[in-house]
């Protein structure tokens, strides 16, 4: 065999080999985030520097490694567009006050013999309009932490309703970037993503309300509502709050519930938000297109409100295509030298049937949120580890998108050093040793989605037409 034959294709590691980059990306993902509280991007961009670099010292040519960083990004591009539109779309949707809108009625949902529940449930009516788990409990959940206190409710009971409602939107909500991530990194078509995770979904939030029903049934009435009152009026205040704006989000479900393609979907949203603005805001063209192109800026004076709604634009999404770009750069170079093949060879040795290899899947996303602790990670670096795997198995890419949402997205805020952990105890005030046993949604759905895989249970198969619950052989 020639040289040249030699370096188109990919070498042969240990697994121990295959450890290295791993490993090496996990070091500098300490060093850079927490020593030096930069971003993931760069880590990234080394650890696919010594990736690399073992495939050349193994016999691989550059040409053939940057070909895998072309087709990893490839994978990406998709997503990239319709995350580019989710922020055009963001930026239109609070303009108009349609994000306000599903805002305000939210907190009218809160009810003080009933604050866990009403609690949960405002937050996930937030996420899903916002697709942020992190400005959900940044500005509401800050708000409902502090009624909890005056309503003398544990605040670690209230931190884990806030946390499960927030991460509801996070997963489920077509506006949010890791359901665009998830949904990119296997192939899956979003809204198909979206669907297939109702499985775990439903179930998980039911069973949650119910468990925050009955922590809550003992709670008192009255309580210091001030701050929610205070974000209702001035919601109402800055914003001609007209039911018509409840339509787009109303469009968007129909879009999911008939199966139409996601990008012309949203953008049509886009759309539907801009006039909005200009028929019921009256916000001049310059704003909406400004809006659309750097996000909203909120100047009501009031902070929280401020904080919740200055967002969105095309600009706005930029760090996160930055991110995806670095992520599947080096999840291109893992797979195209042979380093993630190995790795993954090694694991699903150990994983025979779908139960099973859901459960590794779980259990990997988990551990990457725990050694290397960002969320974005914990969804890329699966994915591509399994995304063959799941392939050759017969399963199609929703199975995998759908627990690399269950396990890696939801996880993220249960591990203190993770940087969802960090920012969920600092904002909310409670550690994520305390409210972790509390965060029901969170903690359900991947169990509930190795229940089903192991039962068989609504398993989408590449060769079956219907999936209607049928056990494997």
């Amino acid at each position: 065999m020639s040289d040249s034959e030699s370096s188109a294709k990919p070498a042969s590691f240990t697994v121990w080999e295959a450890l290295i980059p791993v490993v090496a990306l996990i070091v500098f993902l300490r060093e850079g985030l927490v020593r030096y509280q930069g971003t993931p991007h760069i880590p990234l961009l080394l650890a696919g520097i010594v990736a690399a670099g073992m495939g050349v010292r193994k016999g691989c040519s550059w040409k053939f490694i940057e070909q895998g960083i072309v087709e990893g990004i490839a994978i990406g591009l998709k997503a990239i567009l319709i995350l580019l539109v989710v922020g055009m779309l963001i930026g239109t949707w609070i303009t108009s006050g349609i994000v306000p809108v599903l805002i305000y009625h939210g907190l009218n949902l809160l009810s003080p013999s009933i604050f866990l529940v009403a609690a949960c449930l405002i937050c996930c009516v937030v996420s899903v309009a916002t697709g942020s788990s992190w400005t959900t409990a940044g500005t509401v959940g800050i708000a409902l932490i502090g009624v909890g206190q005056g309503l003398g409710i544990s605040p670690a009971m209230a931190a884990g309703a806030i946390i499960s409602g927030s991460y509801f939107g996070d997963k489920l909500s077509p506006l949010s970037d890791t359901t665009n991530l998830a949904a990119a990194v296997t192939g899956a078509e979003l809204f198909e993503h979206i669907r297939y995770m109702l499985h775990t979904t439903i179930p998980a939030l039911v069973i949650a309300l119910v468990l925050y029903a009955l922590l809550g049934s003992t709670s008192g009435q009255g309580g210091d509502a001030a701050m929610v009152t205070l974000i209702r009026e001035t919601l109402s205040k800055s914003f001609n709050l007209n039911p018509i704006l409840l339509l787009p989000p109303l469009f968007v479900i129909v879009m999911v519930v008939f199966r139409l393609p996601a990008l012309p979907a949203l953008m049509a949203g886009v759309v539907l938000g801009a006039l909005l603005a200009g028929f019921v805001q009256g916000v001049p063209v310059s704003k909406i297109l400004g809006a659309a192109q750097a996000g909203f800026v909120s100047t009501t004076g009031v902070e929280n409100v401020d904080k919740l709604l200055s967002r969105g634009g095309l600009e706005g999404m930029m760090p996160t295509v930055s991110l995806i770009l670095c992520a599947l750069a080096f999840g291109g170079v893992m797979e195209r030298t042979g380093l993630l093949p190995t790795l993954a060879g090694a694991i699903m040795k150990l994983a025979q049937g779908t139960g099973k290899m859901v459960a590794a899947t779980v259990v990997t996303c988990f551990g990457v949120n725990i050694l290397a602790p960002d969320q974005y990670l914990s969804i890329v670096l699966p994915g591509r580890m399994y995304k063959e795997a799941y392939e050759q198995s017969g399963l199609q890419p929703k199975v995998l998108s759908r627990t690399l949402e269950d396990a890696g997205t939801l996880s993220s805020p249960l591990i203190p050093w993770n940087a969802c952990g960090a920012f969920m105890g600092g904002t909310l005030g409670v550690t994520a040793a305390s409210y972790a046993p509390y965060a029901f949604f969170n903690l359900l759905c991947p169990v509930i989605g190795i229940v089903i895989a192991s039962m068989g249970w609504k398993i989408a198969r590449i060769d079956s037409k219907s999936n209607s619950g049928a056990r494997e052989p």
